[in-house]
């Protein structure tokens, strides 16, 4: 299932047993604004997707994050939250990566075998 996303914004959408949580999210699919992620800011509004990746460090990160880590079919492979300076391991079966300040993805009900969709915002799918 081959993705054509953009550099841009939409919404993570998060698929819950009695209501689904949308969430604003950047897109980072290029090489630079996958390299760049998160790095220099001081707080994240929403969520970040990262793809393609299966892994993320947080060196000279400001914050600490959590870090979803996606399967080719938008399902949450693990759920990490991760400290400044860590290199975080590779997961094989991850496709994509989903980063947002520590402690969101708990309150969105992110975790394994939870199903997510990326809904593009109408400007960035021109």
């Amino acid at each position: 299932m081959g993705r054509k996303w953009r550099d841009g914004h939409g919404e993570l959408v998060v698929r819950g047993t009695d209501r689904d949580v949308r969430v604003p999210l950047e897109i980072a699919v290029s090489y630079r604004a996958r390299t760049k992620g998160l790095l220099g800011r001081d707080a994240v509004d929403g969520a970040m997707l990262l793809s393609p990746a299966s892994s993320v460090h947080t060196f000279r990160m400001r914050m600490p994050i959590d870090v979803a880590h996606l399967d080719r079919d938008l399902r949450v492979v693990a759920v990490r939250t991760m400290r400044p300076g860590r290199l975080g391991m590779p997961r094989l079966r991850a496709r994509h990566v989903v980063e947002a300040a520590a402690g969101a993805m708990r309150e969105w009900g992110v975790r394994e075998g939870t199903r997510v969709e990326v809904v593009v915002a109408a400007a960035a799918e021109e």
